[in-house]
């Protein structure tokens, strides 16, 4: 299936109720009770606060995968195109019939609700889902383990969201789409069972290569037997994490959404039509390490004191009446060099003021800067 094939499809079936980042179970549920009729939708159980965690099940075939969603409540984009999926498999169109005839997809939309209420990583306990796979000490935790165990997947797509810190390699390359293929002991051996995710992510890379070039990444692979994907890879379930990162300029992250799409269409249908043994898993290695070389905002050349530097700055989430406001707080003032900024300002040599008129200070927010008598906005929509 060709990318504008997979494109086209995209554009027809998006999930248009679902807009920007803050996704929570009162968004999807509306989703979930139109496709009632067409798929088996069950309640797995409850979050801390009560919220349901839904499970959907789709198509007869017999290769099973896996997939879950915000298991870290403010790592929605996975999450909206997950139900651009699901319109798809569930249309009338026959284009995706043969995913559906020789897979079956246990789908769970989103893992903590509470934490997607309160736009959080962590769910109502405060306690990170993705660092509980050993102590499952958590509800949501129990519920994504029992489907392990009952399910008995072949394939489980860990599905994340990446902050705009990550390059993919030490490059002015946003890491767009990250993957990886988690490791399953201390050395990170790449086991058969690593081999198998490693070929459907270089599967994958070879079709966003085409629309992101030099744009995707893969994440660091040091082992923790907590986390989720470490877990499942080392009982011998080829599990492969998407992470879904920053388009330029896209900070509601809908670019990148239909890159999850393709990506999850691509591997589908790549698992599909083939019998995957992990021997063509070696284009893995080309793809290069996520890197920390990005800050928000990079303010180039300023006076500070009699010295010239650079401003590094982060936006800071936070929900405002039910929407997410980017809050600029200032990271870092020093020589940025080799560090990149999703968006540049040149100071020019000129000092860099807060609203008030007096210079910034590490640690402080500020929506606006003045610069050579300028106002200058920093917030992002």
């Amino acid at each position: 299936m060709t990318t504008a094939v997979i494109k086209s499809l995209y554009k027809e079936y998006k999930a248009a109720q679902l807009t920007h980042r803050y996704i929570t179970l009162t968004h999807i549920e509306p989703l979930l009770h139109t496709f009632k009729n067409k798929v088996t939708i069950s309640t797995l159980g409850t979050s801390v606060l009560g919220q349901a965690i839904y499970g959907l099940e789709v198509g007869t075939g017999p290769k099973r995968i896996l997939m879950w969603s915000q298991m870290h409540g403010n790592e929605s984009t996975t999450t909206k195109a997950l139900f651009d999926l699901l319109n798809t498999l569930l249309s009338e169109t026959n284009a995706l019939d043969s995913i559906l005839k020789n897979c079956t997809l246990f789908i769970i939309p989103m893992l903590n609700p509470d934490g997607a209420s309160a736009y959080t990583r962590v769910n109502a306990n405060q306690v990170d889902l993705n660092r509980d796979a050993q102590h499952l000490s958590q509800p949501e935790s129990k519920v994504l383990r029992q489907v392990f165990n009952q399910f008995k997947p072949h394939y489980c797509y860990n599905l994340h969201g990446q902050r705009t810190i990550f390059s993919a390699g030490r490059a002015n390359k946003s890491a767009i789409v990250s993957f990886l293929s988690p490791a399953q002991d201390e050395n990170c051996t790449v086991t058969p069972t690593r081999q198998i995710a490693m070929e459907i992510i270089a599967e994958m890379n070879k079709t966003l290569q085409e629309l992101i070039p030099n744009h995707v990444g893969v994440y660091d692979d040091a082992f923790n037997i907590n986390c989720v994907g470490d877990t499942f890879q080392t009982e011998n379930i080829p599990t492969i994490l998407f992470e879904a990162g920053h388009y330029p300029n896209d900070y509601a992250r809908e670019q990148t959404r239909e890159l999850i799409y393709i990506a999850y269409i691509s591997s589908l249908n790549y698992i599909a039509h083939n019998e995957v043994y992990g021997t063509n898993y070696q284009a893995y290695f080309d793809i290069p390490e996520n890197e920390k070389c990005f800050y928000d905002i990079v303010i180039r050349g300023a006076k500070v004191g009699q010295e010239i530097k650079d401003i590094g700055i982060q936006y800071k989430e936070t929900i405002e009446q039910g929407k997410i406001r980017f809050i600029p707080v200032i990271e870092k003032i020093d020589d940025l060099n080799g560090i990149y900024g999703h968006k540049e300002i040149d100071a020019q040599g000129f000092e860099v003021y807060n609203e008030q008129g007096y210079p910034l200070t590490v640690s402080s927010e500020n929506v606006f800067v003045i610069l050579n008598h300028e106002k200058i906005l920093l917030e992002s929509k």
